[in-house]
């Protein structure tokens, strides 16, 4: 069959590894990801299944919507809980208005570092491969659009925010930035992709459903409807209500 999965990542494995799974439910090998989730980050990852492999590259370009929280009071080697959380001293506790000024700096097209540990190929080797030897790769800042980004909750040192961004943005490193502009720590703590494109975190799979399937290959949404989707006008998703 020839589609697209959407696949409700769960945290705690890799994207590989969630193919993997799906590979052995569907029985489908010619198959691939548009878009890597890290093991701590859960939600949309689309699975191309045979000919829809090819869409691969159109689809890591569709706008991407990330909910996101973070503890501005700590830092850790990879800007998330995946490592030791270490303490960062803080001066004077940002206000909520100094949060969202900063916030608001971000939006647009900025020049951003990808966090060390990260996928981005040094040489044609991951840059957290180079880190897990204890090497710390020379990452140089490039290009990343930020749609918007909206503040739900701010309880110090507690953030929870949500943003659309395109291709190759790290959540990471606008937290990392973010805590860099206040003076503070910045370190994810979650990560819920919910929307790239179209496809909805809310009418994807798990694997538990998947499984449950007498036949998941059912879950597939057909190639002809994947790019009936794709050639309408993709819009910048609309931004949601402070709080919500």
């Amino acid at each position: 069959m020839d589609g697209i999965l959407n696949l409700d990542k769960p945290t705690g494995i890799t994207s590989a590894k969630a193919l993997y799974r799906v590979r052995s439910l569907t029985g489908i090998r010619k198959s691939g990801h548009a878009g890597t989730l890290d093991p701590g980050a859960s939600g949309v990852l689309l699975l191309c299944m045979q000919k829809a492999t090819k869409l691969v590259e159109r689809l890591m370009d569709l706008p991407k919507v990330y909910r996101a929280t973070a503890r501005l009071d700590v830092t850790s080697a990879s800007f998330d809980a995946d490592a030791e959380l270490v303490p960062v001293p803080v001066d004077t506790i940002p206000a909520a208005e100094q949060v969202r000024a900063a916030l608001d700096r971000f939006e647009g097209v900025i020049q951003q570092v990808p966090p060390a540990v990260s996928a981005v190929k040094i040489d044609g080797r991951p840059a957290y491969k180079l880190a897990r030897k204890g090497i710390t790769p020379e990452l140089k800042a490039r290009p990343a659009r930020i749609d918007w980004l909206v503040i739900h909750r701010y309880a110090w040192p507690d953030l929870d925010f949500e943003m659309s961004c395109g291709r190759g943005t790290y959540v990471r490193s606008v937290i990392r930035d973010l805590g860099l502009a206040l003076g503070c720590g910045g370190c994810l703590t979650s990560l819920v992709r919910t929307a790239v494109g179209p496809f909805r975190q809310s009418a994807g799979f798990g694997l538990e459903t998947l499984a449950a399937l007498p036949d998941a290959r059912v879950a597939i949404q057909p190639l002809d409807q994947v790019l009936h989707l794709l050639d309408q006008p993709i819009a910048i998703p609309q931004r949601p209500s402070a709080g919500e």
